[in-house]
């Protein structure tokens, strides 16, 4: 897209540099924590991540928007992240899948897209600096009355964003994996119920899970552990999915709560990203924040086999090693040694930091759902 044709943008991060770019997709002004992700595709998978909320995600592929966006590649209702950050956006997207443009879908859900920068720059200060907050606007260009606006904004660790991503109604999810073949859903066959907490949760970990031969119920992120208790003693649910989302987990005071009322109750759980920040908390271990986080789809993890898995990432929160003494590490991250994966030793909890679903990334962690359905 021809960089005349786009409206000025203004870019204020809390480190004090102010940086000009070029805007697509909503406009206005917006306050978020910025983050750098090093998947080379899915970037409307990215962008409707529930996990994302409250951030701005900078992409280290240079060339965004060339096949646009479509109602299947969709993983949640919307998209929840403050707004992208992109080298060279693509107006004229090309690819029998498209629907509709990457700008029209920002607009559709008011996120900023910001282009003609230099993101190389901003992810490089970001590995040195840290993520950080950033405000962004197309209608303030004043360093002073940014720098002001910033200062007084909430952080997103004050901020609780899975009471704005969590479902409002439970559902049941009835469809497995994709057919790239036959352009179409997998037939479910599922021999097991589970409840899925929704803190955020992805369309394609739901797709695996019933893939895994189970079925999902998803409900909110405020149902009341007594009534799960209820339904598991009953038999009417053989365990408990704790979903991904976003935001700091030491916040959550109600869910660390729950999910510790759960575990005394012996019920099987399984917990990916959030969900195993959660757990962790929940078992008396608070997790701390990574420098930058870890975010996109080429991170290399060591299983308890020795074998290597590039997997999918998301992520700023990381559990403490000293959970060594309640659990067993079944994953760890190769570029800095960090935890990525839990089997707890005094109950049926298991849980992995990285994204086993992979949308997008590699599919070599796709296993993990089959080791939960044989757990229940």
């Amino acid at each position: 897209m021809a960089s005349k044709n786009l409206k000025k943008i203004s870019l204020y991060f809390e480190n004090g540099i102010l940086l000009e770019a070029k805007s697509f997709g909503a406009e206005g002004t917006s306050v978020g924590e910025v983050v750098f992700n090093t998947s080379m595709t899915g970037y409307q998978e990215i962008v409707t991540d529930p996990s994302y909320a409250g951030q701005f995600v900078t992409f280290t592929t240079p060339e965004i928007g060339n096949v646009g966006c479509n109602a299947q590649d969709m993983e949640s209702k919307g998209a929840f992240c403050k707004g992208i950050i992109v080298r060279s956006y693509q107006d004229r997207p090309s690819n029998f899948r498209c629907e509709e443009s990457l700008d029209a879908l920002l607009k559709k859900h008011n996120v900023l897209g910001i282009c003609d920068i230099d993101t190389r720059f901003i992810t490089k200060m970001l590995r040195a600096e840290g993520s950080m907050e950033m405000i962004v606007s197309t209608e303030i260009h004043d360093k002073d009355e940014l720098k002001k606006l910033l200062a007084d904004a909430p952080r997103i660790e004050d901020i609780n964003y899975i009471e704005q991503v969590s479902t409002k109604e439970a559902y049941v999810h009835n469809t497995a994996r994709y057919s790239e073949t036959k352009f179409e859903y997998e037939k479910p066959n599922t021999s097991k119920k589970i409840i899925a907490l929704d803190f955020g949760i992805k369309r394609n970990i739901l797709n695996e899970l019933t893939h895994a031969g189970m079925e999902v119920e998803v409900v909110p992120n405020d149902m009341e552990a007594d009534i799960i208790i209820g339904l598991y003693e009953a038999k009417k649910i053989d365990g408990v999915f704790l979903s991904n989302g976003p935001g700091d987990p030491l916040i959550l005071k109600n869910e660390q709560k729950k999910i510790k009322a759960l575990i005394e109750a012996k019920i099987p759980l399984f917990g990916i990203c959030l969900g195993h920040q959660l757990l962790s908390i929940a078992h008396g271990y608070e997790t701390y924040k990574l420098k930058f986080g870890h975010h996109g789809g080429n991170h290399p993890v060591m299983n308890g086999q020795n074998i290597v898995e590039v997997t999918a990432q998301n992520h700023n929160y990381n559990v403490p090693e000293n959970i060594v003494e309640v659990a067993t590490v079944t994953h760890k991250n190769l570029f800095d040694n960090t935890i990525e994966g839990l089997k707890y030793n005094d109950s049926p909890s298991m849980s992995v930091q990285h994204h086993p679903e992979a949308s997008p990334g590699p599919k070599e962690s796709a296993y993990i759902f089959a080791e939960f359905r044989e757990m229940l």
